[in-house]
């Protein structure tokens, strides 16, 4: 299993399928922040991190051009990160409430963190066709992620993009088709790899922590939900 992931890992690493993605990603990486003007950037698509058994899928929109893109860890170095991982770590599914830099020594239980796009998309907005030429990835690491049975879709473009990749795979979607809503839970006849719980949550950026959208305690609620629904009889330990 773990190096099925570390060659998958190394094929996004090295992916170019995006021009304007990778000369937004690698100009970020050269021109820096100035408080990460000490940093060497990572400036590489981002492949996803934590247990390769986990029963917890947590889908993201994409790297932040100041965090992953220059950590080189999906969710680390930014107060995305911070608020997830806080979250986690409440929740029972990170080993610590801080994720700065890929060598931290976070490790995630029964959790994997990924992402719809793997490259920092300018504005924080890929187009359809990049969300569409990293869909492949996702695919791949949820034929990897046997175990998975439940989704945390951070944001309403994960969320699509998941329902989307469900029904590409012959998934029937509930009719009226799920809409995103904070904290709704939506049951799929799914079989792998598609796990059959899906749970919307607003994404932990600064637009929704800053203005009271997504609060800490709205956060914490999502994944003590995702926690109750793996616990459950028929759904996982």
């Amino acid at each position: 299993m773990t190096g099925e992931f570390e060659r998958l890992a190394a094929a996004i690493i090295a992916c170019r399928k995006c021009p304007r993605l990778v000369r937004y990603r690698e100009r970020v990486a050269r021109v820096k922040k100035r408080e990460f003007a000490a940093w060497e950037y990572w400036g590489k698509p981002l492949p996803g991190f934590g247990d390769p058994n986990a029963e917890l899928l947590i889908l993201g929109l994409a790297p932040a051009a100041h965090g992953g893109n220059r950590t080189g860890r999906m969710f680390t170095g930014d107060s995305s990160g911070q608020w997830l991982m806080r979250a986690l770590y409440r929740a029972g599914f990170a080993s610590q409430p801080t994720s700065e830099r890929r060598d931290d020594g976070l490790q995630l239980q029964n959790a994997f963190i990924t992402a719809t796009v793997r490259c920092a998309p300018p504005d924080n907005k890929p187009t359809r066709k990049e969300i569409a030429n990293c869909s492949g990835y996702l695919r791949q690491e949820l034929t990897l992620l046997r175990r998975a049975r439940v989704v945390v879709t951070l944001g309403q473009i994960a969320f699509s993009t998941f329902l989307t990749l469900a029904h590409q795979y012959g998934v029937a979607l509930p009719r009226p088709r799920p809409r995103f809503r904070h904290g709704a839970v939506y049951r799929l006849r799914a079989t792998p790899p598609i796990p059959p719980l899906v749970i919307a949550s607003y994404h932990p950026s600064r637009q929704n922590t800053q203005t009271g959208r997504l609060t800490e305690a709205m956060l914490d609620r999502v994944f003590r939900r995702a926690r109750r629904l793996l616990q459950q009889d028929g759904i996982g330990g």
